[in-house]
């Protein structure tokens, strides 16, 4: 599993981990975001608490870690998949059945400063997991890439369209990988799953990503910055689904491409920030209810005090695509998978895991 410290990694581990499998984590635990949330999912994969967290935003508390950390099934280890010799020797002293490669250097608006990162994570890295898997027998990769390849296409995208546009350095460096991937299920008989993610959230989502900005403006009573008028809509996947999706697409296919999505009517950031404040309104009211409850007053009816965004309006980005929404006919033929987490009943349980870690929450960097 590469990108185990990362979102979407760290709960296709856990379920795996559920499920009875041994899984070896790798990251590099780079700090474009704040470590503090990967060094959360980390914890809970090694079977520590939290409380032990550290501080600095830019380092982790596992990077000094030279010998690999175990937890009953889960083993990390520190570990960059540029690094060929490492990655290899890794290859060499363990027998894998399968490849997650969800490492990725990810975020539409940061490929577009630093693109020379993002060629090397993910097209070379992607090179050195194919050729260890190549020269070490593993014949099985689940590929993580995006939505945003789609820019341009006709709605609802499936994976049969051109996707010969990227708007960004991310989507390109994504598409280079898919084809790297292709190649090596061509020459060397490699089974490789791509699996395309739709907008993905939840507990413990990526700090740069919307949704978990947008609930902490939200809850902090902050003005929320939004890119253009809010009617830009997208097909929002809660992170369970994707990660049962994920592990789904492990079956033998040859080379397969597969949206993971919603695949519903997406949603508008208006909409979404709608939920946002009837969920974070009904956390106020529990919250309200358990302290009178627990100091014996009188059952006097709950004020329901709204909550309402402070929205701060910024032109779109050039790099955004305006609307996103998967076609998953393929994910339900292959993989008898489906969305079972509606969008609002996601969005209600991301705020309430957001309301319960919200004392260490506060201190995360955007």
């Amino acid at each position: 599993m590469t990108g185990a410290a990362g979102f979407i990694g760290a709960r296709v581990a856990e379920m795996l981990l559920a499920d009875g499998h041994t899984v070896v984590g790798i990251d590099n635990l780079n700090d474009y975001y704040d470590v503090r949330l990967k060094d959360y999912r980390l914890s809970k994969l090694l079977g520590k608490s939290y409380e032990l967290g550290g501080s600095d935003p830019k380092k982790s508390i596992f990077t000094h870690n030279k010998e690999p950390l175990t937890h009953n099934r889960f083993e990390f280890r520190v570990l960059d998949i540029e690094n060929i010799k490492e990655l290899d020797e890794l290859f060499r002293t363990r027998k894998f059945e399968a490849v997650f490669s969800l490492a990725a250097r990810a975020g539409v608006r940061y490929s577009m400063e630093h693109p020379e990162v993002y060629l090397s994570t993910n097209v070379l890295g992607t090179l050195n997991l194919l050729e260890c898997q190549r020269k070490h027998g593993v014949k099985k990769q689940v590929l993580a890439s995006t939505s945003s390849l789609y820019d341009g296409c006709p709605m609802p995208f499936t994976e049969d369209q051109p996707v010969n546009t990227p708007l960004s350095p991310y989507a390109a460096t994504k598409k280079a990988a898919e084809l790297m991937a292709y190649s090596y299920h061509k020459l060397y008989g490699l089974d490789i799953s791509v699996a395309r993610y739709f907008t993905v959230f939840g507990p413990a989502g990526r700090p740069d990503m919307s949704i978990f900005r947008f609930i902490k403006w939200i809850d902090e009573g902050k003005p929320l910055e939004l890119f253009g008028d809010g009617t830009q809509s997208r097909d929002f996947t809660y992170i369970d689904d994707i990660a049962r999706g994920t592990i789904l697409a492990v079956k033998p296919f040859g080379y397969q491409i597969i949206n993971l999505g919603g695949g519903r009517q997406p949603l508008s950031l208006t909409t979404v920030i709608a939920f946002i404040e009837k969920a974070l309104a009904a956390a106020q009211s529990a919250k309200g209810k358990a302290a009178r409850e627990t100091l014996g007053s009188s059952p006097l009816p709950l004020s329901s005090s709204p909550v309402c965004a402070k929205i701060h309006r910024a032109a779109p980005h050039i790099a955004d695509i305006k609307e996103t929404w998967a076609d998953i006919a393929k994910a339900k033929r292959l993989l008898g998978w489906k969305p079972q987490v509606t969008p609002e009943d996601g969005f209600r349980l991301t705020v309430d895991w957001h309301v319960a870690n919200r004392s260490w929450l506060k201190g995360i960097k955007l």
